[in-house]
C-alpha cells in the first residue's frame, strides 16, 4: 500500500509504543491516533507486576530449546529470540542516547540468567543444550556447572537444605537482564505525545472496525461518558494484547477466520522478607514437568522496579474467561463464532494435559502452592510470601487443516491483503522481542516502502546491526553488546 496519512494504533502497551516510535520516524508526515481502553498507559500485560520482567534472550528458558526425536537439542528458536533481543537493546539504547525518553530509574538492569535442573535425565538435557549453544557467539559466555558448592555460591536459596546426593546442574549467563516493560512503554508514549501529529486517547474503547473505500472506519466509545465517534484510518495496528482477537473478529477479514483464544491467568508468590530478597541475585528458570505446557516453567526471579528490589516465584496458572486482566467475563464466550468453534474444540481435545494442568492449578491450596516453591527453595518459610495476581495471557488457537485446530505458543501477525491493517496475537516472548516483531509487521504491510533507501537507512540508524546476522559473527556480537551495555548502563 502507499504511505498512509491517517494511522490508528489500538492499545497503549509496549507493542503500540514501539510501533509508534518507528512510524514517527519512518512516516513523519502521518497523523497518528492511539486509543487505549484504560485510563493509563502500559497497564495490562506490559505492566511490571503483570509479567516476569525477564529480558527473554533464550539464555535460561529451557522451553525454547526442545529435544529432537534423535535426542539432540534444537536451538534454532533460541538463536532467533536471542538475536531479536539484541535488536531490542539496540533500539532502546538509541532512545536513551538520543534522549528521546526520560525517566528517573532506567528501565533495564543486568541480572544473571540461570537454568537449574534436578534429576539425571534433566542434567543430561541441560548439558546437551549447553554444548549446542556455547558454539555460537550469542551464547559463548554461557557457563555449565554440576558442583554443588559452586552452585551454592551463586544461588544459595536453591541449594541450602538440599541433600548432597541430589543430582543437579545449572547454567549461568551474566549478560541477562531484568526489564520493566511498563516503564519503557510509558517513556516511549510520553515521547510520542510530544509530537503535534500524534494523539494519545485514554479511556477510549474501539467498538467496531469497518473496511470501506475511504479506509478503515474506527468506531470509538468514551468509557466514562458513552460518547461515540468515528475516525477514518489508512492503516490500523491492533496491539491490544489479549483484546486483539475480538478486535480482529470485528474486521471480518478472511485472514482472521479460524483464530480463537484460550485465556490463562497468572499468579506470583512475592517474598516479603527483605533479608531473604537480598540473598538471591539471579533469574533462575527450571524445567516444566513432563506434560505441562511452556507457561508452567517455574522461575525464582530477582526484580528491580523503580529502584526497589523484589523476589518473585511462579508462575502459577489459573483460568478466567477474561481476555484482559481488566476485561470482561464475557470475553471468551463472545469470541466464539462459527468460524472458530471447531478449531477451538479440536485444540481442546488435543491439549487434555493443559486442561488437567489448569484444573490442578485452580484447585490447589495455599499449602500446595507453597510446596511447589519449596522444591526450588527448600528452606522457604510460608509467612515470608504473599500471593499476587499477575497479567492475563491469551494463547492463540489457529485453524489447522490436519488437526482442525492447534494451540500456538508465541506471537503471530495477521494482516489484511493490502497491508492496511495488522493484528498482533499471542504472548511470550512478546515484549522482549517487540522491536523485531514490529519490523516484521512493517515489512509485511509495507513491502515497497520497506525496500526504500529512506526506510532502510532510518531503521539502520536505530538498529545498527539491521540487515546483518548476529548468529555467527563473533566480532559483531561483541561490538554490539559493548555499545548497548555502555549506553544502557549495564555491567
Amino acid at each position: 500500500m502507499n504511505q498512509p496519512k491517517q494511522i490508528v494504533l489500538i492499545g497503549a502497551g509496549i507493542m503500540s509504543a514501539t510501533m509508534g516510535v518507528f512510524l514517527r520516524h519512518l512516516m513523519p508526515d502521518a497523523n497518528i491516533k492511539i486509543y487505549e481502553r484504560l485510563d493509563r498507559v502500559g497497564a495490562e500485560s506490559s505492566d511490571a507486576w503483570n509479567n516476569a520482567g525477564t529480558g527473554h534472550a533464550a539464555y535460561c528458558e529451557l522451553n525454547y530449546t526442545p529435544l529432537r526425536k534423535d535426542g539432540s537439542v534444537d536451538i534454532s528458536k533460541a538463536l532467533h529470540i536471542s538475536e531479536a533481543f539484541e535488536q531490542s537493546k539496540q533500539f532502546w539504547a538509541h532512545l536513551v542516547q538520543k534522549e528521546w525518553i526520560q525517566m528517573k530509574h532506567l528501565f533495564i538492569n543486568d541480572i544473571p540468567h540461570m537454568s537449574f535442573v534436578m534429576g539425571e535425565s534433566n542434567v543430561d538435557f541441560l548439558k546437551k543444550r549447553y554444548e549446542a549453544m556455547v558454539q555460537y557467539p550469542l551464547f559463548e559466555d554461557l557457563a555449565f556447572e554440576e558442583d554443588h558448592q559452586a552452585i551454592r555460591e551463586q544461588i544459595p536459596l536453591l541449594m541450602n537444605g538440599r541433600p548432597a546426593t541430589d543430582v543437579l546442574a545449572s547454567t549461568r549467563m551474566d549478560l541477562g537482564t531484568d526489564v520493566n516493560f511498563g516503564s519503557i512503554t510509558r517513556a516511549m508514549m510520553a515521547y510520542l505525545e510530544g509530537d503535534d501529529q500524534i494523539e494519545l486517547h485514554l479511556g477510549q474503547e474501539v467498538k467496531d472496525l469497518t473496511n470501506t473505500r475511504e479506509g478503515w472506519l474506527v468506531e470509538v466509545k468514551d468509557v466514562d461518558t458513552g460518547y461515540q465517534n468515528t475516525v477514518v484510518a489508512d492503516f490500523v495496528f491492533i496491539g491490544a494484547g489479549g483484546g486483539a482477537i475480538p478486535l480482529l473478529e470485528l474486521t471480518e477479514l478472511e485472514e482472521g477466520r479460524g483464530y480463537g483464544g484460550f485465556p490463562v491467568s497468572g499468579q506470583w508468590l512475592r517474598c516479603t522478607n527483605q533479608e531473604v530478597v537480598l540473598q538471591h541475585e539471579a533469574k533462575v528458570y527450571g524445567k516444566a514437568a513432563t506434560g505441562n505446557p511452556p507457561m508452567s516453567v517455574p522461575h525464582l526471579d530477582t526484580r528491580r522496579m523503580n529502584g526497589e528490589r523484589s523476589l518473585l516465584f511462579g508462575p502459577y496458572a489459573g483460568f478466567s474467561t477474561k481476555f484482559l486482566k481488566e476485561g470482561s467475563l464475557f470475553d471468551l464466550p463472545f469470541s466464539i463464532e462459527m468460524h472458530n468453534i471447531w478449531p477451538m474444540l479440536s485444540a481442546g481435545m488435543h491439549n487434555i494435559e493443559l486442561t488437567k494442568y489448569l484444573v490442578n492449578q485452580v484447585i490447589q491450596s495455599p499449602e500446595e502452592r507453597f510446596g511447589f516453591l519449596q522444591q526450588y527453595y527448600p528452606e522457604a518459610r510460608f509467612e515470608d510470601w504473599e500471593l499476587l495476581i499477575a497479567g492475563q495471557r491469551v494463547q492463540i488457537i489457529k485453524k489447522d487443516k490436519d488437526k482442525g485446530g492447534v494451540l500456538k505458543f508465541g506471537t503471530e501477525i495477521v494482516s489484511a491483503p493490502d497491508g492496511s491493517l495488522a493484528a498482533l496475537l499471542g504472548a511470550s516472548p512478546g515484549a522482549s522481542t517487540a522491536v523485531s516483531i514490529m519490523l516484521d509487521t512493517l515489512k509485511q504491510c509495507f513491502p515497497d516502502l520497506w525496500k526504500s533507501d529512506g526506510w532502510q537507512s532510518t531503521i539502520k540508524e536505530m538498529i545498527p546491526t539491521f540487515g546483518q546476522s548476529l548468529k555467527t559473527d563473533r566480532q559483531l556480537v561483541k561490538q554490539t553488546r559493548a555499545e548497548t551495555t555502555k549506553i544502557l548502563q549495564l555491567t
